[in-house]
């Protein structure tokens, strides 16, 4: 499974898909391809029920240097066109934020405009100490888009996210980590390794538990305590009632390492 498109590479190693964002020569810039080429592998890796997270990176000692303002640049567009362009992007990145499967951006270099929002709808963000994340939108009179509203406000609150995206400034590794933009910082050369390892952690983990716990939170700000409570209700239900649950249980009570505990993978170097 994988293969090499036109603006990504995609493989499968072991279960972990890897999504490697390939414009090297444009840092990785979002241009119609790349955005097509992640649309339409989206429902492939939804539907492969033998992966156990996602890692997306990108290569050239980069991230993602945002929309590719070369291709934005040429030709005339109405409003309107303009405004069915952005609406399209959230037909794909919706349901990369919504994918239930753990979701590991591996940051290296530049995660600018539109490539600091798609680091953002990762659940956890793992950088290298040459990271940098810039709302830079407002350095050429735009607001944020691919979904920077939603994502930057939950993240690291209302008055840090009007700061970032305010003053358009450029964050490095040290004050992601400190804001919560970051889980973990590598030295460049180590970050591939360390993000595939921590990846690969979940591959102990109940892949349902998990997409139903992030499909619930990823609501949570949205809706009031009853609808969230009747979320938990169902998505315990089927929890409960499944055979890793089950296993689990049995192991627990046996006095057995359970295979999911996330203090004694990362101790054990897994």
């Amino acid at each position: 499974m994988g293969g090499r498109h036109q603006a990504i590479s995609y493989r499968v190693e072991d279960g972990l898909a890897i999504l490697e964002l390939d414009r090297p020569e444009s840092r990785n810039a979002l241009d119609i391809t790349m955005r097509n080429e992640i649309r339409d592998l989206l429902p492939e890796i939804r539907a492969d029920r033998s992966l156990h997270a996602l890692l997306l990176t990108g290569s050239g000692g980069a991230f993602c240097a945002g929309g590719d303002l070369k291709a934005l640049s040429e030709g005339e567009r109405s409003s309107q066109q303009n405004r069915e362009r952005i609406r399209l992007l959230h037909v794909w990145f919706r349901e990369l934020v919504d994918l239930e499967l753990p979701v590991i951006a591996a940051v290296d270099g530049p995660a600018f405009g539109a490539g600091f929002n798609l680091a953002l709808a990762a659940d956890f963000v793992l950088c290298s100490t040459r990271a940098k994340f810039c709302a830079v939108f407002g350095r050429i009179g735009l607001i944020p888009d691919l979904g920077g509203f939603f994502l930057l406000p939950r993240t690291v609150g209302m008055h840090r996210a009007k700061d970032l995206v305010l003053t358009a400034r450029t964050v490095g590794a040290e004050e992601a980590q400190r804001i919560g933009i970051v889980s973990e910082v590598f030295a460049p050369e180590d970050l591939r390794a360390g993000a595939i390892a921590f990846a690969n952690r979940f591959k102990h983990a109940s892949r349902d538990a998990i997409g139903i716990a992030k499909g619930i939170l990823n609501q949570s700000f949205d809706l009031d305590q009853h609808a969230l409570s009747e979320m938990e209700a169902f998505g315990q239900a089927v929890c409960i009632s499944s055979e890793y649950h089950r296993e689990a249980v049995r192991r627990f009570l046996g006095k057995e390492p359970l295979p999911f505990d996330w203090d004694r993978l990362r101790r054990d170097g897994q």
